[in-house]
């Protein structure tokens, strides 16, 4: 059988073109090829696609000798799939969202990870990191997008997170009944409560141990957004991870949090806010990586007049959001390494791609935008041997849009063209 799809985006509905590319070698025709971002375009390029990976890339425009299939993107601009490192997606905030957990079960959460996971998807980003929801739902959500159950990114995540009691991962500002309703079983205290916790989380599924090192803007408590786990809690949560195979990443705002964090050898950082030049040498020193979320900053200043938000959350809104722009560009100065990420679920799930016009306003480069959720955040999440570039062994995670986004970055908030793992969930007239 050939099939062949003509014009810059096939007329085939995404169902058709699943089905074809499952069961065909699949010949992608590419005007302009970003296959590792960084390194520039390359034109007229084939990418041979076969059982979910990539076979070769190979000069001009190829057609199949025998059976295959052709997707037409010769006025394209192809790149890898997106990688956002840090999002939710079994939630996105809202003014009732304080009060629809006492009405959604795992269940629902569940379903509501399906929904924000296919608007993810057909954003561009092929790949997150999901960092912070209900264990069961979020592992539930993972396993059954990787069995293709349903369509989604492929997602690693953490489940709960690590958290102090009464900091920023903990149930907050309800009665003491329903907080202890709440309450996780990866909130600890003390240095061997807290090797317990990472245990917890791994033993329910966790790929990677999220903690929360300083409070944070949405927890209602007025407990600040400096340092709440001691040094040897950091220690001890660093040490029990590693020796079980798992890598740390810390939600923190104040540099006390962030530099103790890194000190105690957590891997990455989840935001940043307060971070300064003795910050961004111990990142330097201790190869970590900064995950900013500038979009997440942005959205909850908005949110600062809102009567639903609760008065602790806006009064650290005030103080948080203002400051993040500014810290990516120091941080992008000083040389600190830099994944996407953009606290999704906060901001609107299927609006990822709007960190990348933070980015460039922060001084980066379109190019540079783009490798961070490219090469720089499929390091950042394990996965460099399987996703990031286009190159032959790595997954088929490939998206195409109609205009150049390295001249107009703009172009990623509408992506015409989506294929994970082989499979084509979007293509646009």
């Amino acid at each position: 059988m050939f099939r062949h799809l003509s014009g810059a985006f096939a007329a085939f509905t995404s169902l058709l073109l699943t089905s074809a590319a499952s069961a065909e070698t699949v010949y992608i025709q590419a005007g302009q090829l970003l296959a590792v971002p960084g390194e520039g375009y390359q034109s007229e390029k084939t990418i041979i696609v076969e059982d979910g990976k990539i076979l070769s890339v190979e000069d001009g425009f190829l057609s199949p000798e025998g059976e295959g299939a052709i997707i037409d993107l010769r006025s394209a601009f192809v790149l890898p799939g997106l990688i956002d490192s840090h999002v939710h997606l079994t939630s996105e905030f809202s003014p009732t969202s304080r009060v629809d957990i006492l009405y959604e079960s795992e269940a629902d959460e569940a379903f509501n990870g399906a929904m924000n996971a296919r608007k993810t998807l057909m954003a561009g980003f092929t790949t997150v990191q999901d960092v912070g929801a209900t264990s069961e739902a979020i592992f539930s959500l993972r396993d059954a997008i990787a069995a293709g159950k349903v369509p989604g990114p492929r997602i690693r995540a953490s489940g709960q997170s690590v958290s102090p009691t009464g900091g920023h991962g903990d149930a907050n500002g309800f009665s003491p009944a329903l907080m202890n309703l709440f309450k996780s079983d990866t909130i600890c205290d003390g240095s061997d409560d807290c090797r317990r916790a990472v245990r917890e989380a791994v033993k329910t599924g966790a790929d990677v141990i999220k903690i929360t090192a300083t409070g944070g803007v949405l927890s209602n408590t007025k407990a600040g957004l400096a340092q709440q786990f001691f040094d040897d809690e950091l220690e001890a949560i660093v040490e029990a991870a590693n020796s079980m195979g798992r890598k740390v990443t810390a939600h923190a705002h104040g540099k006390d949090g962030i530099d103790a964090a890194l000190r105690a050898g957590v891997k990455s950082i989840e935001h940043g806010t307060y971070l300064d030049d003795e910050t961004i040498a111990l990142f330097k020193e201790h190869d970590a990586v900064l995950v900013p979320t500038v979009i997440a900053g942005i959205t909850v200043t908005g949110w600062i007049e809102e009567p639903w938000l609760p008065e602790a959350s806006r009064e650290k809104a005030q103080i948080i959001g203002p400051l993040m722009l500014d810290m990516l560009r120091r941080a992008r100065e000083g040389g600190v390494t830099i994944a996407f990420g953009t606290d999704t679920g906060v901001s609107k799930h299927g609006e990822n791609a709007e960190e990348f016009l933070y980015m460039v306003e922060a001084g980066f480069t379109p190019e540079e935008a783009i490798r961070a959720a490219t090469v720089i955040a499929a390091d950042h999440v394990e996965l460099g041997g399987t996703i990031g570039t286009i190159e032959a062994g790595k997954s088929a995670d490939i998206i195409a849009v109609t205009g150049d986004p390295l001249k107009s970055v703009e172009e990623l908030l509408d992506v015409d063209f989506v294929m994970a793992r082989g499979q084509v969930y979007k293509s646009s007239p």
